[in-house]
């Protein structure tokens, strides 16, 4: 495997700009496709390359680092942040070209899931406040249409954190609350600012709050490897519940970063069942097993644990890592089953994930460094990406999905020299188009066909000779099915 061998959106358009569809209309009743011409593409942009049908979006460039192989089926859904470009839910395929964006977001915990037996895309957007979110939840139906938004219960306002839309069409969130306490303890101030964790699970349909669990009635101080600010304004965040699971008894497993633990939680009476790591695990904790300042705990269905162990802010590991855990819970004991390390070595302080893939394949995303990689079951890389700069993402998820939108398909027309065309088209999200038909007319309500061009990415370049000063594209699936026509564009001056 090469892994210097490198693949962006970039990079991809640039390979398919030397063999850009020709598409010739002649003057006379009819018309048919032409040859293919190649060419030397011109230069592009170093930093990004907008899309002329859709010059609103701008996701960041993808780098594919290690290109897929033997990978599960699906797309790669991130939501950047914190870098130059747009922020927002982004889907990619395997080559890092974007298939779905919504810009101007803030938002985590992009994913499919299914909600009232359909498959439905969920995150959480709002903004941060003192390194947790304040914000509520969005669910859209596979024509991207927002059909719920979901918010925290008890008058509190939803954390970026964890988003789980359960079997009974519940929801399963984090909160933060600012609470006064004596921190003395911790050697803070008595009248201190604490920082509880709240779990909550919420009727999606009537938002009535059906379990809620605090961690201040269960986990103490002494528990947390955190120490009080500096500045004695801000508060200690000591627990910071990062993530919550259904275990295989239907109660939850909650992941708290600053104490450095996964707690079993009691669905009924809210008390802690166990604690796997940290100061008081009730497990002994094997070689290997020892993770600090974890993320995203998760029950697979053969009994075995896994979680993202950032092992850093403070750095505790050399490199993060993705681990599966085996738990004895008669003789309470903890063993390594695997470790998943990244070529990259990358030291992730905050975020991050691992996803168990239906194929036995791992997907992880590199929390606060710019990666994500899918692994086999047995450890070999089969795929490697990143975002540019500083660009991150809260979780990325490999996941089917087929996107329907409502909308219609976008086009833009560029006029050439000599009575040709640039054709660009686009639809934002549709993911079963396989070509692009391409119409001109000398109206916009007077459109024949001039031909067909394979889709080769998010936007399609496609070469035309013609005179007619109006241009449409037709999306069509791999059985020609029509799935959607664009509005007419202006060809020619």
């Amino acid at each position: 495997m090469n892994l210097g061998t490198r693949f962006t959106r970039r990079t991809f358009l640039n390979a398919i700009g030397a063999g850009v569809a020709w598409i010739t209309l002649l003057n006379v009743p009819g018309c048919k496709p032409s040859e293919r011409n190649r060419h030397t593409p011109p230069a592009q942009p170093k930093s990004r390359r907008p899309f002329h049908s859709r010059p609103d979006l701008d996701p960041p460039l993808v780098d594919v680092t290690a290109r897929a192989h033997d990978v599960a089926p699906g797309y790669i859904f991130v939501a950047p942040k914190k870098g130059a470009g747009q922020y927002g839910p982004l889907i990619v395929d395997n080559l890092g070209r974007p298939v779905w964006f919504s810009q101007n977001r803030y938002a985590t915990d992009f994913k499919v899931q299914q909600y009232k037996g359909r498959p439905v895309v969920s995150w959480w957007e709002g903004k941060i406040v003192q390194a947790h979110g304040v914000g509520e939840y969005v669910i859209l139906d596979d024509s991207y249409q927002e059909i719920a938004r979901v918010r925290a219960g008890n008058g509190y306002l939803g954390d970026l954190h964890e988003f789980l839309i359960t079997p009974h069409d519940t929801a399963l969130l984090t909160v933060y609350e600012p609470l006064r306490r004596n921190l003395s303890s911790v050697g803070g101030p008595e009248n201190g600012t604490v920082l509880e964790g709240i779990a909550q699970e919420i009727d999606i349909d009537t938002g009535k709050v059906l379990f809620e669990w605090r961690s201040l009635d269960h986990v103490s101080f002494d528990e947390t490897y955190s120490k009080p600010p500096k500045n004695p304004k801000r508060p200690l965040d000591y627990i910071h519940i990062n993530s919550i699971d259904i275990d295989y008894d239907g109660n939850l497993l909650i992941s708290a970063k600053r104490t450095s633990a996964v707690y079993k939680i009691d669905r009924k009476t809210g008390e802690i069942m166990w604690r796997l790591g940290g100061k008081k695990s009730d497990f002994a904790m094997g070689p290997g097993t020892r993770f600090a300042y974890q993320h995203d705990a998760r029950r697979q269905p053969d009994g075995s644990i896994t979680l993202f162990d950032n092992g850093a802010s403070p750095k505790v590991h050399d490199q993060s890592r993705g681990i599966v855990l085996r738990l004895d819970e008669e003789a309470m004991n903890a063993t390594l089953v695997r470790e998943y390390t990244s070529p990259d070595k990358p030291l992730a302080g905050s975020q991050g994930n691992l996803q168990v893939l239906p194929n036995g394949n791992v997907f992880i995303g590199w929390g606060s460094k710019p990666y994500f990689s899918e692994f086999s079951g047995d450890g070999r890389l089969l795929f490697n990406a990143s975002f540019p700069g500083s660009d991150q993402s809260y979780r990325a998820y490999r996941l089917q999905w087929k996107g329907r939108p409502k909308d219609k398909p976008t086009v833009a027309v560029e006029p050439g020299s000599k009575g040709t065309v640039t054709v660009y088209a686009s639809w934002n999200g549709a993911t079963e188009v396989a070509s692009w038909q391409i119409l001109a007319g000398p109206s916009f309500d007077q459109l024949k066909p001039i031909g067909s061009a394979p889709r080769s990415g998010f936007e399609t370049p496609i070469k035309a000779s013609t005179s007619e000063p109006y241009v449409s594209v037709r999306a069509k699936d791999r059985s020609d099915r029509v799935l959607g026509t664009s509005r007419a564009a202006r060809a020619m001056n």
